[in-house]
């Protein structure tokens, strides 16, 4: 068989190139394409693997490179910017609205809460490639090692959660933790997995309490709004009720300053007379009788007629001043 193969290829060479110098030849351009085979690329994205009789060599980056062909090597070139995505609770469907073709698996989605109550949730992990020989080489089954890390991540968590907070208040926070918990089992692992996301799709009671756990949660409502309506009433009157006592404060200070400020013009008014008094008595007597008549005078009906040049009255004794004076004012009203 050897004879006859040599033979058929001279057949296919020239003459100059029989016997053991054409086989040679023959071999170097078969070597020659089986190393040229080699040649390989990673396109962006992703990382190459190159492995040595099935033993892990090296990573390289995007670009084209070169390594031992077949079956001396072996080069794998995973994804690692693509997001992969598994559901926990439930199958079929994904983020958002989910269809009819949802199955629910309750031994996923029912936890145990902090305060010995049952919680059904559904949510998503999304994870990327982070080290791509670790990825293919510390793990048989990837995918599902990370569904179960996920599992008893969340479950640890809502474990030291309580009902409302988790069904409530602190969603996110359970998913943050979630993560971060999830993260720290794979690096343990040395898994080469990147945890990008994890998602809560749904959190609620059990369908056999969900009912009485929604009355609940209305009443709750209910009194909140009670609280908020009380705050409401409460930051309006007490800032008004506030208000009103400040003006009271300086209105009182203000009668303060005006009673103080006349008890002063009074007794500085005094001192004044007093001291006019001491330096001419009599003028100041005449002149605070005056004063007094005016001041008396001033607020009653009374008219007094002087004496005219003869003796006589200046007018007519029988004219009612009085009631002109009076109808005068009215009129000036």
């Amino acid at each position: 068989m050897l004879r006859r193969s040599q033979e058929r290829l001279k057949q296919y060479m020239p003459g100059s190139f029989g016997g053991g110098r054409g086989l040679l030849l023959a071999l170097l351009a078969i070597v020659g394409i089986w190393l040229a085979t080699g040649f390989y690329r990673v396109q962006p994205g992703e990382q190459g693997v190159e492995l040595l009789f099935g033993r892990y060599a090296k990573t390289t980056t995007p670009g084209l490179n070169w390594w031992f062909p077949t079956p001396i090597g072996e080069v794998l070139t995973p994804n690692v910017e693509q997001t992969n995505q598994i559901t926990v609770g439930f199958r079929g469907g994904g983020e958002g609205p989910r269809g009819s073709g949802v199955r629910k698996v309750p031994q996923e989605s029912l936890m145990l809460t902090g305060d010995q109550n049952i919680v059904d949730i559904e949510f998503i992990v999304q994870w990327r490639i982070k080290n791509a020989a670790d990825y293919l080489f510390n793990m048989r089954d990837p995918e599902g090692t990370v569904k179960l890390a996920a599992e008893s991540a969340i479950r640890e968590t809502i474990g030291q959660t309580s009902l409302e907070d988790a069904l409530t208040a602190k969603r996110q926070e359970v998913d943050d933790r979630t993560r971060e918990l999830l993260q720290q089992i794979l690096d343990r692992y040395q898994s080469g997995i990147i945890i990008v996301e994890v998602k809560q799709l749904k959190a609620d009671p059990p369908p056999e309490v969900i009912d009485a756990f929604n009355d609940v949660q209305r009443a709750r409502q209910d009194q909140e709004r009670s609280v908020n309506e009380a705050q409401a009433y409460r930051n309006d009157i007490v800032p008004r009720a506030k208000g009103e006592a400040e003006k009271i404060i300086q209105d009182a200070t203000a009668y303060r300053e005006k009673v103080t400020r006349d008890a002063d013009g009074e007794a500085q008014r005094f001192l004044s007379v007093y001291d006019a008094y001491l330096s001419g008595p009599d003028v100041t007597k005449r002149r605070l009788y005056l004063e007094r008549m005016q001041e008396i005078m001033s607020k009653t009906q009374k008219v007094i007629i002087d004496s005219g040049e003869n003796g006589g009255p200046g007018v007519v004794p029988y004219l009612p001043l009085p009631e002109v004076q009076k109808r005068a004012q009215e009129a000036r009203r």
